[in-house]
């Protein structure tokens, strides 16, 4: 049994705490500052320290990591484990347990470096992806591997579904790896920076549509941005929140709604985009043919970008 000291914030790395918490000694949890969050500003506890508090460990929530360097010193952990934290790790901090730092990484690294590769998978059209378990060195997820494995992105999977199965994947995962490591038992392997890419921090205004883009990479972009950020278009002054649709074959000006065997489809720069469930803002999300009895003038309306 491993002392370990874990640090995480998102839903993400719920599963790999709560599995550290029943095989292992976990004596400290680290996780970002409680944050304003949702239209009323109200803050929010991390999901990590909901778990962390109700089993009573040890919890620091520094702004910036050097703070809590002399207190870290003092936690006699064996390795630290970080899924999801939030920030990079400096030497300093990367330098205090004997057996380092520990990173569970949402991706077949080298491919999708960085803090959004789920969202970056399914927007890449990748046919899979999966979890990462790497020794975290100064670098960007640079650091070598100990052990990976695939899943399969499923053309239904949207990037809540598939975040939610690849955080079980990764405490799987985590929790296979971590006694063969620590006895030196594995052997990391350097990561192939010939086949690097990357996934920055999603942008909210990402999620406005382009409708010159094809019907393919609208729809992947929907899954992708299913629940966050979402994807939306301008019509009439408001934005109208696509939440679900297909590509069908046709064509039409990037943005014009056609009618289409009694709904309605989108042109794009390649093929037909016909969303299923939409929603108006300030209004409820419903199918499009609700929505087209509400607003009959949907249909030869252009879109615009957001």
């Amino acid at each position: 049994m491993a002392k370990v000291v874990f640090m995480g914030t998102p839903e993400f790395a719920v599963p790999s705490l709560q599995a550290l918490i029943e095989q292992h000694e976990v004596i400290g949890v680290v996780t970002q500052p409680d944050r304003p969050a949702g239209r009323g500003g109200e803050v929010r506890l991390s999901p990590i320290k909901v778990v962390a508090q109700s089993a009573n460990i040890l919890l620091l929530q520094p702004e910036k990591l050097r703070h809590v360097l002399d207190a870290l010193r003092q936690w006699p952990a064996d390795v630290f484990i970080v899924a999801a934290f939030g920030q990079l790790l400096p030497q300093s901090m990367l330098d205090l347990p004997p057996h380092g730092c520990v990173n569970v990484h949402g991706s077949l690294l080298p491919r999708w470096r960085g803090a959004a590769p789920i969202h970056a998978a399914i927007r890449a059209g990748d046919k899979e992806t999966g979890i990462t378990i790497m020794r975290i060195d100064a670098g960007l997820d640079t650091g070598p591997m100990l052990s990976k494995r695939a899943i399969p992105i499923l053309s239904i999977d949207t990037g809540q579904t598939l975040h939610d199965k690849m955080a079980q994947l990764g405490a799987d995962l985590l929790i296979e790896t971590l006694p063969a490591y620590l006895a030196g038992d594995i052997k990391p392997q350097t990561q192939d920076e010939t086949l690097v890419t990357y996934a920055p921090q999603i942008e909210k205004y990402e999620g406005a549509i382009d409708w010159t883009i094809s019907a393919e990479s609208i729809e992947r972009l929907v899954r992708a941005f299913t629940p966050w950020p979402g994807t939306y278009a301008l019509w009439q002054g408001k934005q109208v929140k696509i939440h679900k649709g297909h590509v069908l074959e046709g064509e039409a000006a990037p943005g014009e709604v056609v009618a289409h065997e009694g709904t309605c489809a989108i042109g794009t720069g390649h093929n037909l985009y016909a969303p299923t469930e939409v929603q108006m803002e300030g209004k409820k999300r419903v199918s499009i043919a609700d929505f087209l009895r509400g607003y009959p003038e949907f249909v030869g309306a252009t879109l615009n970008r957001g």
